[in-house]
């Protein structure tokens, strides 16, 4: 136990080290760090070092709460780093990802898992909600970046001439709003496995319940701790020299604090963590101290995203792949390569986005933590068949999309840069 415990600790601290030095070491090269941490954690569990095996399906619980932390820390980051204020109009990119192009996604993989796999109707559901979500925590490089980065582009004019904020804005404001709104979807396949297909026992509840009610509450209560914590945040921004050794961990605290609230209201804490970031961010707009508290939150963000990653890594050398069948890796390659970029370009079509934006944010929907989240938050709910497979095809799906996404982000957004379109 002892040498388990401490080939455990040093593993942590090889990925911990890691963190800090591959995003600089990299810079320069095709290969995204997120793939490097999949390789760290692949080497490390084949080697015969003792290391308990990373299988999500047999810690289930563990893989459903890593994931957790990850989604909500990465959901605080996000809004953050939002400059663009909020308004239906300025918005309205992300609305159309989100209203059309979420569902067709959802519908799209659920048709798809039940036609080509030949799973049940609550399996393929699942695997639509699952699906769905694009990922906050994977994608930084075609997000937006720090507070007042993007400040250039909040001007009306500006919004339309600034095409790369266009496209960073909606690829990171449609990652902090669909992680939380995947959950009804979730838990329509949740209801077909406990209660039948028969929407009579079920679909009321599921829309009083788990869309309207959840939905208010999150929206509610991130608007209303965000605004209390912003209050707090910036009256109090540290003044001395001890408190300033804690500059920005308010960010994890308030991360906390509104998720576990709103948890506790029964509401989604994915959704009132990113609306309470955004309220955060808008409070005191120019304040200094806003870079404070993104950076502690992207700073804990990338420390617990290397080390789910690396045991992801570590659970594709150990056999998470293996129920993968040909037709699997088929639908999986179409998940991403043909489903997401069709239902992107349909959410997007007839907006005064230039069609070459259009193709990044349709094609750069990326896959990753929120997935795993949420397959691990339902089968630890429910029993569906087919777990080993759902597993392994949804591990697949988010390693084609880690791997394609992670290598072709910073070129895209470059090439669109070079062209004075993005």
């Amino acid at each position: 136990m002892v040498e388990t415990y401490v080939v455990a600790l040093t593993f942590l601290g090889l990925i911990v080290l890691a963190a800090t030095v591959l995003p600089e070491l990299l810079g320069g090269y095709a290969v995204s760090v997120p793939v490097a941490y999949l390789g760290i954690g692949a080497v490390a569990f084949s080697l015969p070092l003792g290391l308990p095996n990373p299988d999500p399906l047999t810690h289930s619980k563990l893989a459903e709460r890593l994931a957790e932390f990850v989604v909500i820390v990465s959901l605080m980051s996000a809004g953050l780093k939002i400059d663009r204020p909020f308004s239906v109009s300025e918005w309205s990119s992300t609305w159309r990802l989100l209203v059309i192009t979420m569902p067709v996604t959802i519908a799209g993989a659920a048709i798809a898992g039940w036609w080509v796999l030949g799973v049940v109707p609550a399996t393929a559901m699942l695997l639509g909600a699952v699906i769905a979500p694009t990922d906050p925590v994977l994608a930084s490089d075609v997000q937006v970046g720090p507070p007042g980065e993007g400040e250039h582009a909040m001007s009306d004019q500006s919004v339309e001439q600034d095409h790369e904020h266009e496209v960073r804005f909606t690829l990171t404001s449609e990652a902090g709003l669909n992680d939380g709104l995947a959950f009804p979807f979730t838990y329509v396949a949740i209801s077909i496995a406990t209660a039948g297909l028969a929407p009579s026992r079920w679909f009321v509840d599921w829309l009083v319940v788990d869309v309207a009610y959840k939905i208010v509450v999150g929206a509610v209560a991130g608007l209303l701790l965000g605004w209390i914590l912003a209050g707090l945040l910036f009256y109090f921004s540290p003044s001395t020299k001890l408190a300033s050794t804690v500059e920005g961990a308010e960010a994890l605290a308030g991360t906390l604090l509104i998720y576990g609230l709103t948890e506790l209201a029964q509401g989604y804490g994915f959704i009132a963590v990113f609306v309470g970031a955004l309220v955060i961010r808008h409070r005191e707009r120019t304040h200094e101290y806003n870079r404070a508290l993104h950076d502690f939150a992207e700073l804990i963000e990338r420390l617990t995203m290397a080390v789910l990653l690396a045991l992801f890594g570590g659970a594709i050398a150990t056999g998470l792949l293996g129920h993968l069948t040909l037709p699997a890796v088929a639908l999986g390659l179409g998940l991403v390569f043909l489903l997401r970029p069709f239902a992107g370009l349909l959410g997007l079509a007839g907006t005064k986005i230039e069609f070459a934006e259009r193709g990044v944010i349709s094609f750069f929907g990326i896959r990753g933590v929120g997935s795993f989240f949420y397959l691990a938050y339902a089968l630890n709910e429910a029993t569906f068949s087919d777990a080993r497979l759902l597993w392994s095809l949804v591990g697949f799906v988010v390693l084609v999309s880690v791997v394609v996404h992670g290598t072709l982000a910073t070129p895209a957004m470059e090439k669109l840069s070079r062209r004075g379109q993005a």
